[in-house]
């Protein structure tokens, strides 16, 4: 897994434990993500919005989509030729492999190994992610995940904007005894913050933790708590609720959050990589209908006839020229 890292974890800023009075946050629920295709046709694990964590439980984040792991035979990546989005965020992070993003406003670039791209969809924009073309004809893994963060009705209008993270911008912290190897993507934990801009308050950490590793991390009273394994398996909450790979976890109030790694982990990695996720709920309505989440069933009609008037913007020309060579 070569998401970024450090050869000296003692060497990084440490996280704060939470004080002895903080409050654990408990497991409200765990839920075993399902399996489904998207974009073209190349595999996703979907935690939420599922049956068991639904818009309410997850607000302010929409959907997240664990790509992988898995290996491609040469000729098999996929991705998601071109699509419009209105209304939130799109957050692709790659642990392994590459992934290649062009939208309508000109942005894009090369997202690989612990890279991120941020792209705030706003009033609308068409983009398109796909596997670069070596990696099309040579296979290999491919593992990373996409996560959807809402707008509230005030900046669903706003400007699309694109940022891209790379590896070495993101802030490598770890755990007071340096057990845990903490990527803030974005947002603050613990007074260590993330490279991302964001609209609304939101962190986001892919954590890693040694065999046996136990950690207490301080999380806002007003944020939610969500988690998700990317691989290997341990516990998590007040608990020590047992989970794996595949597994989401939606944990209650509180002001700490507590997650061990297993000594002897399911899967094929030594240690858990984790996704942790916390946000301020926006409580607003939602109206959703594919690429588009609006606050209204107007507004979503609204949005495809945008769409359909070509008023998201029109894929750049050079880049349908590249299509049909």
């Amino acid at each position: 897994m070569p998401a970024v890292s450090h050869p000296n974890w003692l060497s990084l800023p440490r996280v704060p434990e939470p004080d002895t009075d903080a409050v654990e946050r408990p497991v409200t629920t765990i839920t075993t993500a399902p399996s489904l295709l998207e974009g073209a046709g190349f595999p996703v694990r979907r935690p939420f919005p599922s049956r068991d964590i639904g818009f309410r439980q997850s607000d302010p984040f929409l959907l997240l989509d664990h790509m992988g792991a898995v290996e491609y035979a040469p000729g098999e990546p996929k991705g998601a030729p071109w699509h419009p989005h209105r209304g939130f965020e799109t957050v692709t992070y790659i642990i392994d492999g590459a992934m290649r993003h062009r939208d309508s406003q000109g942005g894009g670039g090369l997202i690989s190994n612990g890279s991120t791209q941020w792209m705030t969809a706003g009033s609308g924009i068409l983009h398109d992610e796909l596997p670069p073309e070596e990696l099309v004809k040579s296979g290999g893994l491919f593992h990373g995940f996409q996560l959807w963060v809402n707008l509230p009705s005030r900046l669903k209008w706003t400007p699309p904007r694109y940022q891209s993270l790379e590896a070495s911008q993101v802030t490598l912290a770890t755990s007071s005894n340096a057990d845990t190897l903490l990527r803030v993507i974005a947002g603050d934990l613990g007074g260590i913050k993330g490279p991302g801009i964001t609209w609304i308050p939101v962190t986001v950490v892919h954590a890693s933790l040694e065999p046996g590793a136990q950690v207490r991390l301080p999380w806002p009273s007003q944020f939610n708590a969500l988690a998700y394994v990317l691989s290997g398996s341990g516990t998590i909450g007040k608990d020590q609720v047992l989970i794996h790979e595949g597994q989401g976890a939606q944990l209650g109030s509180g002001t700490a959050l507590s997650i061990g790694s297993s000594r002897h982990p399911m899967g094929p990695g030594e240690r858990l990589e984790i996704l942790l996720l916390g946000g301020e709920p926006i409580k607003e309505p939602i109206a959703t209908y594919g690429p588009f989440v609006m606050n209204t069933h107007d507004e979503i009609v609204q949005a495809f006839e945008d769409y359909q008037a070509g008023r998201m913007g029109t894929i750049p020309a050079h880049t349908l020229e590249a299509q049909d060579e």
